[in-house]
């Protein structure tokens, strides 16, 4: 399956070690070789590097570790193609505007059968000839579904809420579970939204929890972190780092996502958590 990774920070800080694994995971002799991207905030904005190839065998992630952006919210995706070309149009994470920013979502997991699924129809959906995939995945069909769906949210002035995008994102995640593992990270330049469910697990093979890993870090004021702390580059001082991940990075503790939860995150903390809905 795909690898998911998102860090967000108190300050500034660059993806190294962690962009590194999650690349070599890329190898082309591994399983996921089909494509590469991430994307870094800066304001409103991102910076989008995408590459229809192998990760672990790239010069720019290579260039990206060390000379990559600094940034508070970066989301990245490594592809193993299940549906669609090994082209551009097809690599993740899938960026579009919308309310005035730039919004980011990367998703792991096989949806079959979304184009024709009442809930997740495009042309159910208001202002869907804005929103039409470029390529042919099933994520981004996804992504023009969920876009369809905030874009009312986003049409006044203003960030909306946080529990109205909660509310938004925690619906959309629960159709996104009766058709497949649904894995996800969505960010709208303001918060960056986790959602965990279910992905292959190794060496079983079996389809099962937990889709996400989390880690949370904080660096004390007086005491600087190590270089590569946690998969992050950071300078001395008062920082506080929260990464997610397909699976865990390093051997530190990473804490799995329940299934089903969805995390709103901001600079580091842990804003608000969303369980599923009782069954």
């Amino acid at each position: 399956m795909c690898e998911l990774l998102a860090m967000s920070s108190a300050r500034p800080a660059r993806l190294t070690f962690s962009l590194h694994t999650l690349a070599a995971r890329g190898a082309a002799a591994g399983g996921t070789h089909d494509g590469w991207g991430v994307a870094f905030y800066e304001g409103n904005d991102v910076a989008l590097f995408r590459e229809p190839g192998a990760a672990g065998d790239s010069a720019l992630v290579r260039h990206l570790e060390g000379h990559g952006p600094s940034t508070n919210l970066a989301i990245s995706h490594i592809r193993r193609a299940t549906r669609g070309a090994v082209q551009l149009s097809n690599t993740q994470p899938f960026v579009r505007e919308l309310g005035g920013r730039m919004q980011v979502f990367a998703h792991n997991g096989n949806l079959p059968g979304i184009e024709h699924s009442e809930v997740f129809t495009l042309d159910a959906q208001p202002l869907h000839g804005r929103y039409r995939p470029v390529g042919q995945t099933d994520s981004e069909h996804a992504w023009c579904a969920l876009l369809a769906r905030l874009s009312g949210l986003w049409a006044g002035t203003g960030v909306p809420t946080l529990e109205s995008r909660l509310a938004h994102l925690a619906a959309f995640a629960a159709d996104l579970r009766t058709l497949g593992p649904a894995n996800f990270l969505y960010a709208d330049g303001d918060a960056l939204f986790a959602h965990g469910h279910r992905r292959i697990q190794h060496p079983s093979g079996r389809i099962e929890p937990p889709g996400l890993w989390m880690l949370q870090r904080h660096c004390a004021p007086d005491a600087p972190p190590p270089a590569h702390a946690a998969g992050i580059a950071v300078a001395a001082g008062d920082q506080t780092v929260l990464l997610f991940a397909s699976v865990p990075l390093t051997d530190e503790a990473w804490q799995p996502l329940a299934e089903g939860a969805l995390v709103a995150v901001r600079d580091g903390e842990i804003l608000a958590t969303r369980p599923p809905a009782a069954a």
